[in-house]
């Protein structure tokens, strides 16, 4: 075993996951209370020891006490001596809680523009004449200089090509009343599963997820995702746009030691 070897487990022999094979996706399955969040738990802090952060959606509320050492126990112990950890410590981990909400940690906030037509239209499932009115939306805004910070600024800058659609017609093509109106009406479900919580600034920089802690620890970042389980398209729309973040902002690589971010979804 190398140093940057993760223990997983014991069965016959130790169990080790090489770092390098992370960069793949993985499943943890079984049946409950087989063990699957406390193997992610044991994972992540493996990641975390190597100086690899990591990302988790806590679904359960039960991920938090990660970022506290445990204390001796005799079922650890016997455990801890079953397995055969010679240099076994408690220990906590360097860990900062988000939340789309802000009400269980860091807000998490992007806005309208950096979002993106294309994304917003997949996520409103708008049909092809809705997505082009979307489109002179944000080509409008972008040719007067505005930025479209959050869900009102879109729908104000949508109600003004409305009032003035023949004029808009000459420079962006046909825009139809109704067109606006489903848009409008798409819009306003997203806002009712909570989505003027996202979209707003300060926006949240993507690399605020991939930092060190003390020791050389890579940062645990938990998402609080009970109450967001709750608003499955609001949900939606913060993956997609931290997966488009991720590919623009990180370089295309081939197969690394280690990764530079883990994700885990429970």
């Amino acid at each position: 075993m190398t140093e940057q070897q993760i223990l997983i487990g014991k069965g016959e022999d130790k169990v080790y996951l090489n770092p390098k094979y992370a960069n793949r996706h993985g499943l943890i399955a079984g049946a409950t209370g087989t063990g699957k969040t406390v193997s992610l738990q044991v994972l992540s802090e493996g990641f975390a020891r190597i100086g690899v952060p990591v990302f988790m959606a806590d679904v359960k509320g039960d991920l938090s006490g990660i970022t506290q050492p445990g204390k001796p126990h005799p079922k650890v112990d016997e455990r801890i001596e079953k397995i055969g950890i010679d240099d076994f410590k408690f220990e906590g981990f360097p860990t900062v809680f988000w939340d789309l909400f802000g009400e269980q940690g860091h807000p998490i906030r992007t806005t309208i523009s950096d979002m993106g037509p294309l994304i917003l239209s997949r996520l409103l499932d708008l049909n092809d004449t809705q997505e082009g009115v979307l489109n002179v939306a944000f080509k409008y805004a972008d040719d007067e200089g505005l930025l479209l910070l959050d869900l009102d600024d879109l729908r104000t800058t949508l109600k003004y090509i409305g009032e003035n659609r023949k004029e808009f017609q000459n420079a962006y093509g046909n825009v139809s009343a109704a067109s606006i109106g489903a848009i409008q009406r798409r819009l306003l479900v997203l806002e009712q599963q909570g989505a003027e919580n996202f979209f707003g600034e300060p926006a949240l920089d993507i690399w605020d997820f991939m930092r060190t802690g003390a020791g050389g620890y890579g940062q645990i970042n938990i998402l609080a995702a009970n109450k967001l389980m709750e608003s499955p398209r609001l949900y939606a729309t913060f993956l997609l746009w931290l997966i488009s973040e991720l590919f623009e902002e990180l370089p295309e690589v081939g197969d690394m030691d280690k990764p530079r971010l883990v994700f885990f979804f429970d």
